[in-house]
């Protein structure tokens, strides 16, 4: 039997809290639009970060295009 990392973890104050505020009932709707919320929030987060890298490394697009295309 395979443990699940996460749970075995267990969940810091954050998660409790969300947890407590998100126990009630809601619509599928309205679930999809939360997940919506999330995923443009840490999508943002991404870009921030690969900005920061880009930047850090001096990556061009010429350095992206030559990974792209090179044989893995």
């Amino acid at each position: 039997m395979t443990k699940n990392p996460i749970a075995s973890q267990g969940l810091n104050a954050l998660q409790i809290s969300l947890l407590r505020l998100f126990n009630r009932p809601m619509t599928d709707e309205q679930a999809h639009d939360l997940q919506k919320v999330l995923v443009k929030h840490y999508t943002a987060q991404l870009h921030e970060e690969l900005e920061r890298i880009t930047e850090e490394k001096g990556y061009t697009q010429e350095d992206f295009d030559k990974m792209l295309n090179q044989d893995s």
